[in-house]
């Protein structure tokens, strides 16, 4: 059913900007929501995260974004290494965008909210880039 698609907006709230760290949990919990029940990306997700694994997952997720976003240095890391030994091309890179930037979009509006979609899309086309690299290179 379509409706299923369409952002609820509620009356007399108006849509902010992401400005703060519990800003970047909500969207990373609402995106990992959405993940976790996509038919596409759900079994790429479930074949690397233990159902246990998911609150460090997503702890690890906020701090990356918050990092990128407001500067913090909770997160140390190298996100791309555990993408290289995943089965994913361009349908999986498109489909994580799209619920990506649903997922701002139904909670945030202004400035910061685009970049965090600029950021996610520059993200998705360097890790697509080096997995096309990898791939072509074996």
């Amino acid at each position: 059913n379509h409706y299923s698609t369409l952002t609820v907006f509620r009356p007399n709230q108006e849509m902010k900007d992401i400005q703060s760290r519990e800003d970047i949990a909500l969207f990373v919990n609402s995106f990992y929501q959405k993940i976790q029940v996509d038919v596409l990306l759900a079994p790429i997700f479930t074949e690397k995260i233990e159902p246990e694994a998911w609150p460090k997952h997503l702890e690890t997720m906020t701090n990356f974004w918050a990092s990128i976003l407001l500067s913090e240095k909770n997160y140390n890391g190298n996100p791309f290494r555990h993408h290289i030994s995943l089965k994913i091309d361009s349908t999986y890179f498109d489909r994580w965008i799209q619920l990506f930037e649903k997922t701002i979009n139904e909670h945030f509006e202004g400035a910061l909210a685009e970049e965090t979609k600029l950021r996610a899309n520059s993200i998705r086309h360097i890790f697509e880039t080096k997995l096309n690299h990898i791939k072509h290179r074996n």
